[in-house]
């Protein structure tokens, strides 16, 4: 007789059902550290930017500089896709160790680079590495943290990169600086500080467990229940007290499901078409606002200002905190007001406050000191938001396609409205005519506001709710549906 492949199981409550504890620390720390690597490269090869173009160094043209930030980018776009696929196919816990060991090669590999067509390369193949981090980490993210903790978990994960940029700045000024390093070897040490950080982080993530879930639907029942009771084990001994007793029933997966390229498309067109407009419309109004502002901060500040390119430093720093203090101090406002009602209000907020910097700024009110202060408010709103862009293209689809519709997403957003951004900012500022920098805050704002009206009418409560509440597996053969507030579309 045939074995049956329908598996009554207990597994997702059991998960939501843990109080935190120590080992959810461990995962975050383990899992976290990808975002602040992102906001370390992005920064460092920035900072570098001026130096590789020195003939003691790789003597890199303007277009090498351009091109190297371009790659990367390039290179994380290919990397979410790809490593997105094998993260649903092959489980989280393989590919966020190699996404992890890719990154750290091709970051030293970027240290010892000789020329400019290596570096260029080099900064592609790292681009890979934490493109397919964003998709390994998330899916992972959600699946091992309680549903009551995941919005702030996965908010406050999300804005670590700007501690990594903090990171970044604070290196740069002495290793960039030919007082304490020579520039021929000060640039390659930023460069390897990522990747000794990151190997550093490899030996932590040996001991995060692969998601029960993902083993759950994927045939291997007997692994996923040894694996949640280790859990169980672990943060009983950590609280120092028995588990409270088990709230919610039990589900029933089909564990020979296997989800096809179509079942993407189906479950992201027909069957979720409002949850994939919320997602996209999301991400693509951050990305534009972000790549905006970040990369041309710089350029505002010396053009309209008078500030020093060596003084630039300075002024990243409270914007940088600004982005990081958003999401901690906002993040459990997610879990308790709500998913819908904290996204829109973000993004809607941060629109706002932009037009009112945009007036000040086109009527010479500001200095260099006051529209930093104003970047840091706006931004302070504008990174939670942005952060709950991740989580909404994360917890709202199913589980067997959660990571390729993170990679989706991510990419569609990042090349839509992220790529253009600086090239337009850049134009725009180099008119020296504050009237037009004002035009582009204005698009910025409309974009960041109509992102938040997209999701207060579409906009899933998602809140408190277990991940195959907010989304039926595609492999639930029977059991309850999901219930949320708002059309399954």
């Amino acid at each position: 007789m045939a074995r049956s492949t329908l598996v009554s199981t207990d597994i997702p409550a059991r998960m939501d059902r843990l109080p935190w504890s120590r080992w959810h620390w461990t995962v975050v720390f383990a899992l976290g550290i990808t975002w602040i690597l992102d906001g370390l490269e992005v920064t460092i090869i920035n900072a570098v930017s001026g130096v590789l173009q020195k003939p003691d160094t790789l003597h890199l043209s303007t277009v090498g500089v351009s091109a190297a930030a371009s790659s990367y980018i390039a290179g994380a776009v290919v990397g979410s896709l790809i490593f997105g696929y094998l993260t649903d196919q092959l489980g989280r816990k393989k590919l966020f160790m190699v996404t992890l060991s890719v990154y750290t090669t091709f970051t030293v590999c970027t240290a010892f680079s000789w020329n400019e067509f290596s570096y260029v390369g080099f900064r592609f193949l790292t681009g890979l590495g934490i493109g397919g981090e964003y998709a390994a980490i998330n899916s992972a993210i959600d699946e091992l943290i309680p549903a009551r903790r995941r919005g702030w978990t996965d908010l406050s994960i999300n804005s670590s990169y700007w501690m990594g940029a903090i990171l970044a700045s604070g290196l740069s000024l002495v290793l960039l600086d030919p007082k304490f390093v020579p520039e021929s070897i000060g640039w390659r040490l930023c460069f390897a500080t990522g990747a000794v950080l990151a190997l550093s982080v490899i030996l932590v993530r040996r001991h995060v467990p692969e998601s029960p879930r993902w083993l759950l639907t994927h045939g291997r029942v007997d692994e996923a229940e040894r694996i949640v009771r280790q859990i169980e084990s672990t943060v009983q001994r950590d609280i120092g007290k028995p588990l409270a007793e088990l709230e919610g029933s039990k589900m029933t997966v089909d564990t020979s499901h296997r989800v096809s390229f179509r079942d993407v498309v189906n479950t992201m067109v027909r069957t979720y078409p409002r949850r994939s407009i919320v997602a996209l419309s999301l991400m693509v109004t951050q990305a534009f606002l972000y790549n905006a502002i970040f990369f041309t901060e710089a350029l505002v500040l010396t053009t309209f200002f008078g500030v020093s390119s060596g003084n630039v430093g300075l002024y990243i720093f409270p914007f940088a905190l600004g982005n990081l203090l958003g999401p901690w101090i906002l993040g459990h406002l997610f879990d308790t007001i709500g998913r819908r009602r904290m996204i829109a209000g973000t993004y809607i907020i941060s629109g706002l406050l932009l037009v009112g910097t945009g007036i000040l700024f086109v009527n010479g009110m500001l200095n260099a000191t006051t529209i930093t202060v104003a970047w840091s408010v706006i931004f302070f709103f504008a990174s939670a938001g942005a952060s709950s862009a991740y989580l909404t293209a994360s917890e709202t689809f199913p589980m067997e396609l959660r990571a390729q519709a993170i990679a989706f997403v991510y990419s569609v957003g990042t090349l839509a409205g992220g790529a253009a951004a600086p090239l337009i900012f850049g134009a725009l500022i180099a008119t020296h005519r504050p009237i037009n920098v004002f035009y582009g805050y204005m698009v910025g704002a409309a974009l960041m506001i109509a992102g938040g009206l997209v999701e207060w009418i579409w906009g899933i409560d998602a809140e408190r709710k277990s991940l195959e509440e907010v989304a039926a597996p595609l492999s639930q053969s029977e059991g309850p549906m999901p219930r949320v507030s708002t059309a399954t579309g």
